[in-house]
This record gives structure tokens, C-alpha cells and sequence, in this order.
């Protein structure tokens, strides 16, 4: 009997199989592990002496979509220090990752999903950027489409008037907080436009990361602050952005 009729891997498969049809799948699988891209398509046994196998759409490598550990590493920007995001607090789904895209928008648009909790960056190739978000509350949520016109770096935040008489304390900011670990609109700001009108809507930062995935603010899109930097870095000029 020779080694290889011998493997109980070989007597699973069934005789369906030939060696020289394993050994050319395992040297292809060899030869796949220098490839650019992830393909790993889902595979149960039965697949194998059944059907066709499955594929699954590769996806892509981008060098600032790594390991949490490394995306939400603290840092300094713009004189700021960052602080960690302990990401194991953060679900798994709402960490930053690069997925097949499900919008059907254009390459380099923003697209919200208010339901989901998730922004989406389209890529060009069927793969978009996920990043968790958190949303606004009940009747503080603004839908459409639209432009991001311009961003800003740590930007100013300044209460509208009614929130500021619904909270009074926020009384001493009238005239702007000056951007800061503090400060609500976090890292960065993306500026959201209809029809080359302010909506008042802002993609931003927070330092409240555990919000994340819940509908606590006042109607703007807020994101991890390191994963707006991230944001912020691959917009360029008036970004189309759907909410909804």
C-alpha cells in the first residue's frame, strides 16, 4: 500500500479524486500564498466530491488596513497625541476593514448606512473600505445625496444655537472650541454640501470611541479617530457622499 492510498485525507476525499489532481491543487495553493491579493474561498468537504468549488471575490491589501493593534496604535498629528483605541472594546464589525463592496456607487464615493452603522469608501475593483460609525438620534438624522466640499484638520466646533439651548453649559463655546483631544468634532471634519449649500452635517472624529455603532449624536456621521484620519487622507476635493 503505497503512503498516499494510505492517508486518511486521501480516503475522505473518495476515489473522485486522483493524487495528481491533490498534488496540482496543493501546488497551485503553494503558489497563491505569494499572490498580492487574499483568496480564500469557503470550502466544506463535501464541496470537493459534489460540485464545483466555490470562489469567493479576492480582496485587496491596503498598507493602512492592517492588524487593530497597529490602525489604533496611538500617535501624535498635528502636535496632538492620540490616544489608543483599546479595539478589543470595539465589535469587530465596526473596526476598519476592506470588504467587496455592496453600494454599487462610483470609485471615491462616501457612502453612509445609517442601518448598518457603517461608512463605506468605494475602491476601484468591487472592494470598498468599511469603517464603523456612530449616528445621529431619532429626528436628529439627515439623509441624501451630496458633496463632501472641504475637510479640516482638527477643526473648531461650534454649538448651533439650539443645542446650546438645550444645553446650556455649552454657552461658553458659542463663539467656537478650538480643536483638541476634547474637542466633538475630534481629528478631523469632512464638511457635508447639497447644491453647494452647508447641510450643517459633518463625517467627523470623536475622542468617544465606545459610541461607535450607536445612534448618540446630534445627526452628524462620528467616527473613530483614527479612522478618520484614514478617511480624511484618501478624499480628494468634492467627494460625492450618500446617507441613507
Amino acid at each position: 500500500m503505497s503512503l498516499f492510498s494510505a492517508n486518511p485525507f486521501n480516503r475522505l476525499l473518495g476515489s473522485s479524486l486522483t493524487r495528481r489532481t491533490v498534488l496540482t491543487g496543493l501546488g497551485a495553493a503553494a503558489l497563491s500564498a505569494c499572490s498580492p491579493s487574499i483568496d480564500m474561498p469557503g470550502l466544506e468537504l463535501d464541496d470537493i466530491t459534489t460540485r464545483a468549488i466555490p470562489t469567493r471575490p479576492q480582496i485587496g491589501i491596503d498598507n493602512h488596513v492592517t492588524s487593530p493593534d497597529v490602525m489604533y496604535a496611538s500617535f501624535t498629528d498635528e502636535g496632538f497625541a492620540l490616544p489608543a483605541i483599546p479595539y478589543d472594546k470595539v465589535p469587530r464589525d465596526f473596526r476598519r476593514q476592506i470588504v467587496v463592496d455592496p453600494t454599487g456607487e462610483q470609485p471615491g464615493t462616501i457612502v453612509v448606512k445609517l442601518a448598518e452603522r457603517h461608512l463605506y469608501y468605494v475602491l476601484p475593483g468591487g472592494e470598498a473600505i468599511r469603517y464603523g460609525v456612530g449616528i445621529g438620534r431619532d429626528g436628529f438624522r439627515w439623509s441624501g445625496r451630496a458633496n463632501i466640499q472641504y475637510g479640516k484638520k482638527w477643526p473648531t466646533w461650534k454649538p448651533p444655537a439650539e443645542m446650546i439651548a438645550r444645553k446650556p453649559e455649552l454657552e461658553k463655546w458659542r463663539n467656537g472650541q478650538p480643536g483638541g483631544l476634547d474637542n466633538p468634532l475630534g481629528a478631523r471634519a469632512l464638511y457635508i454640501y447639497k447644491d453647494n449649500v452647508d447641510t450643517g452635517y459633518r463625517v467627523h472624529g470623536s475622542p468617544e470611541w465606545w459610541t461607535i455603532g450607536q445612534p448618540m449624536s446630534s445627526g452628524c456621521v462620528r467616527m473613530i479617530n483614527q479612522d478618520v484620519i484614514d478617511l480624511y487622507n484618501r478624499v480628494n476635493g468634492k467627494t460625492p457622499i450618500v446617507v441613507g
